[in-house]
């Protein structure tokens, strides 16, 4: 794709949205719906970004889209369009409101993040973040370790529970 047959432009109303508990069967998985769920609608592809990557996110009262998580490799940050919600950060919560501009740059458990929404009507949020490869995601409140090289068929990607590790020779006698 080239910046010559793409139209940078695409308007917020006109993201096609899609479930993300859908997207979760989709994948061979089940979002744990008493907690999370909401709509998710990817940008960066339909505009010919290649470096940062870009979605909208509606969440439903109550619900957040994704397990409290940190990057390793990548930044994030999130810009609240509608509604009002908390962000879980490191082991402090926040506030969130419409206007809101929220760094989560990389790192471990000291930048962790997750929103969630508590107000009574949808909240939706633009993300952005570097598309850095490979990437390690963390998740403290499961114990999870996630790494991948990226989003395409054929990439690797791994998510296991952290556990007692390997000695770096084992197997190879």
């Amino acid at each position: 794709m080239t910046a010559t047959n793409v139209n940078p432009i695409l308007n917020l109303a006109d993201v096609e949205m899609i479930d993300l508990a859908e997207r979760a069967r989709q994948r061979g998985g089940e979002m744990p719906a008493a907690r999370f769920g909401g709509r998710i609608g990817a940008i960066g592809p339909k505009i010919g970004a290649y470096k940062l990557g870009y979605n909208l996110t509606e969440l439903a009262p109550g619900k957040a889209a994704f397990p409290k998580h940190s990057h390793r490799a990548n930044e994030e940050m999130f810009y609240v369009i509608e509604g009002d919600g908390e962000l879980r950060y490191g082991d402090a919560t926040y506030s969130v409101r419409a206007g809101d501009v929220i760094a989560c740059p990389p790192g471990g458990p000291d930048t962790a993040h997750q929103l969630i929404n508590t107000g009574a009507t949808p909240m939706r949020y633009l993300a952005v973040s570097t598309m850095a490869f490979p990437e390690i995601c963390e998740y403290p409140d499961s114990n999870k370790l996630n790494a991948i090289t990226g989003f395409g068929p054929g990439d690797f990607r791994q998510l296991e529970r952290r556990g007692e590790g390997l000695d770096y020779w084992d197997g190879e006698a």
